[in-house]
């Protein structure tokens, strides 16, 4: 069932690649006979640059402003990256939709080295994803990984001006902004195993927009949907913030979903630790049941390891 056609507006974050996906949605609902238009919008996540997302409230400081245009009615949906959407939403809110992914997978970009082995003993990388970190640490405790923040391009600008050796981003978002010349390779997910919903776009509404959700339907990939509902049960059900350096991604095979999730500690301390886990999935639910049979012998591991509830569920107190 498709809606009668509406007049929609989308809120988005200004930066380069925020635009890009809301615009992508807004072309694709227009293909639709739709009237779309953007509202662009500055969060507190684009403008705190000088420290960590982990050391000051987490991913949500990037979806915060959009929610109270969507609350407001100034807005009718608002385009995430989903890994940047919490895993719990505020009361009153819906992910109405998961479109099909882009490439899930980490990229190495560099100036000068070809990858990651390539590098020198104390090289300079930067990331600011306490998964990355950790799963660096893993393939090569030498280097020197330092904080990266901002958007995609002030990113490879500092990368640059020689402020690194190399960094390692998302390769949908260089993709998607026609920057895939940059990327010097690409991570094996069996090597740099991604973020949960990594690559993907979620689109999130008011739970009570029916009409909204129904012009959404037909943008839905369920098989999208399915892979990233299991990466998420994993990411809530061990503590769902950026603080935790949690990796997770899921593949589907017909109706068989194997989801692999990684656990590091940031320090080197603690040895790197892996799941993988196959069943079969023909809904939402079992393949959010699935990813928290993940999560629950990841915990065990974890804690088999050495490792302490603190580790598994640490807090952050926001500071903004």
């Amino acid at each position: 069932m498709t809606s009668s056609p509406s007049l929609f507006t989308i809120a988005t974050r200004e930066s380069r690649l925020a635009m890009w996906q809301a615009e992508h949605v807004q072309s694709l609902l227009t293909d639709q006979g739709h009237s779309v238009q953007l509202l662009g919008m500055t969060t507190q996540g684009d403008q705190i640059l000088d420290r960590a997302l982990s050391q000051v409230g987490g991913k949500g400081l990037f979806v915060k402003e959009l929610e109270v245009a969507l609350e407001e009615g100034r807005a009718d949906l608002a385009v995430h990256s989903l890994k940047d959407v919490p895993m719990e939403l505020p009361a009153g809110f819906s992910l109405a939709c998961v479109m099909e992914r882009e490439d899930p997978r980490d990229a190495f970009v560099s100036n000068n080295y070809a990858d990651l082995a390539a590098l020198p003993q104390g090289a300079v990388v930067g990331t600011s994803s306490l998964r990355r970190v950790a799963l660096l640490r893993a393939l090569r405790p030498d280097l020197k990984i330092e904080p990266l923040r901002g958007n995609l391009d002030t990113r490879l600008r500092k990368l640059d001006e020689g402020l690194y050796d190399a960094i390692v981003l998302a390769a949908a978002g260089l993709k998607r902004l026609g920057l895939s010349a940059r990327i010097r390779t690409e991570f094996d997910p069996a090597v740099m195993l991604p973020a949960a919903g990594q690559g993907a776009l979620g689109i999130e509404v008011r739970s009570d927009r029916t009409d909204v959700i129904s012009a959404l339907s037909t943008l839905v990939h369920q098989q999208t949907w399915l892979a990233v509902a299991a990466e998420r049960a994993v990411s809530r059900a061990m503590g769902g913030s950026c603080s935790m350096p949690l990796a997770a991604y899921a593949t589907l095979a017909q109706d068989t979903l194997t989801i692999d999730a990684a656990w590091g500690d940031t320090e080197g301390r603690l040895p790197l630790v892996c799941v993988r886990l196959s069943g079969i999935v023909s809904d939402i639910e079992s393949a959010t049941d699935l990813g928290l049979q993940v999560a629950r012998e990841l915990r065990r591991q974890v804690l088999a390891q050495g490792g302490t509830l603190a580790h598994l569920s640490p807090t952050v107190t926001p500071t903004v």
